[in-house]
């Protein structure tokens, strides 16, 4: 049961063990439900689980645990992040038309631009920070508007209340990927969006350690259609990712708080440096979405990205920084460094990258749990490397 009293912090550690379980043996752990089928009382009713495709109990309560912590009706698990997103959308019939943000992860552009057209579902790419653009892509077959906010790679900041307005004006659905901010920072269905996405292997998960992805739905009839979908193509998360993706939700807080006044931190740091031409987020006051960022969101979170001169220069910065990993994904105790160009965003063409300004000298941070000032002095050194390998002055 709920309680509703509880602060955000305290339903991060005790929203998992709601149930019977806890009270059988008093374990503070939901335990972890290793089994493929579940023996049924009677011959001619079930009991709450039959096959764990359909349900397991350690995926139900992580499950249970996104809708509460987002504020949902029904959360879903999933195998991974695209996995959620995919299903999301494929509750669409054929004919459906959706409006989603020029700026989004690779991976869904690839869905919605290569999947979704084999199935009759069509799409208009908008920026999702001028309303008036979003406004007139929408068609009289629309469905759903999809904004990510901040957007991946660099860092946009969609107006949800805005757009989530014009949902309800025109009678569509609004789709919100919540991954970069996660429900500690920022809560879309408050605000009237109807489903929350996450990449759960990011930040929820916390420790690159698991691919799962997360659905939350404002209401029981889309997530119906959600189960539906999450039970036919079978894209579950298991039990075992989904116990350690629990003990990853728990020390979110603490986590996600240490990683963004370090963020915060090293962005200034970035904005003052004379061999970068740009840093994107949200936290900085020119970053153009700063003021609407921070009315539908407590923190600028944990990810930045930043633009250095050339290819040349960025090749020999990341070859010499020594502390983040230079790899795919983010969101980790460890801080990452990404290359959206080959990385997140390669399965957008060259001529669609430079149309969204993801330059071949674009990086994308996710700051880790390492001490700040290691960091910095980290990027320091880097930066001299590059200055002497390319004569940038």
């Amino acid at each position: 049961m709920t309680n509703h009293n509880e602060n955000f912090e305290t339903t991060l550690i005790t929203a998992s063990t709601r149930g019977d379980y806890e009270t059988k043996t008093g374990a503070v752990n939901i335990p972890i439900y290793v089994s493929s089928t579940f023996d049924q009382e009677h011959f001619d009713s079930f009991g709450p689980f039959d096959y764990s495709r359909s349900g397991n109990p350690t995926r139900q309560a992580l499950e249970n645990t996104i809708a509460e912590l987002e504020h949902g009706t029904r959360g879903f698990a999933f195998s991974s992040g695209i996995a959620a997103i995919a299903s999301a959308l494929l509750t669409l019939n054929a004919g459906d038309h959706i409006v989603i943000t020029s700026e989004v992860y690779g991976g869904t552009y690839r869905f919605v631009t290569k999947v979704l057209p084999k199935y009759n579902i069509t799409h208009t790419f908008a920026d999702f920070s001028n309303l008036t653009e979003v406004e007139a892509a929408i068609q009289d077959n629309t469905k759903v508007l999809y904004a990510e906010t901040p957007a991946n790679p660099l860092l946009g900041i969609t107006d949800l209340s805005g757009v989530i307005a014009l949902a309800k004006k025109y009678q569509l659905k609004t789709f919100v990927d919540n991954t970069f901010m996660t429900p500690l920072y920022q809560k879309p269905l408050d605000l009237g969006a109807d489903v929350v996405l996450h990449s759960a292997t990011k930040f929820l998960g916390g420790h690159s350690d698991i691919i799962a992805g997360l659905a939350v739905t404002k209401d029981e009839e889309i997530g119906n259609d959600i189960y539906f979908m999450q039970n036919s193509m079978g894209a579950i998360l298991g039990a075992q990712d989904s116990f350690s993706l629990i003990q990853g939700i728990k020390t979110l807080n603490a986590r996600l708080t240490l990683e963004s006044a370090s963020a915060e931190k090293i962005a200034h740091f970035l904005e003052e440096s004379d061999y970068v031409t740009a840093v994107h987020y949200p936290g900085l006051t020119s970053h153009p979405g700063h003021t609407t960022h921070f009315k539908q969101a407590t923190s600028a979170g944990a990810v930045l990205s930043f633009e250095l001169p050339s290819k040349e220069f960025t090749k020999v910065f990341v070859e010499n920084v020594q502390i983040p990993i230079f790899a795919v994904s983010l969101g980790g105790v460890e801080s990452i460094l990404s290359y959206p160009v080959t990385m997140s965003h390669a399965a957008i063409p060259k001529e669609e990258r430079d149309k969204r300004g993801i330059t071949e000298g674009l990086l994308r941070l996710s700051v880790g749990l390492e001490n700040v000032d290691d960091l910095i002095q980290d990027f320091e050194q880097a930066f001299a490397k590059a200055v002497e390998a390319t004569a940038v002055k």
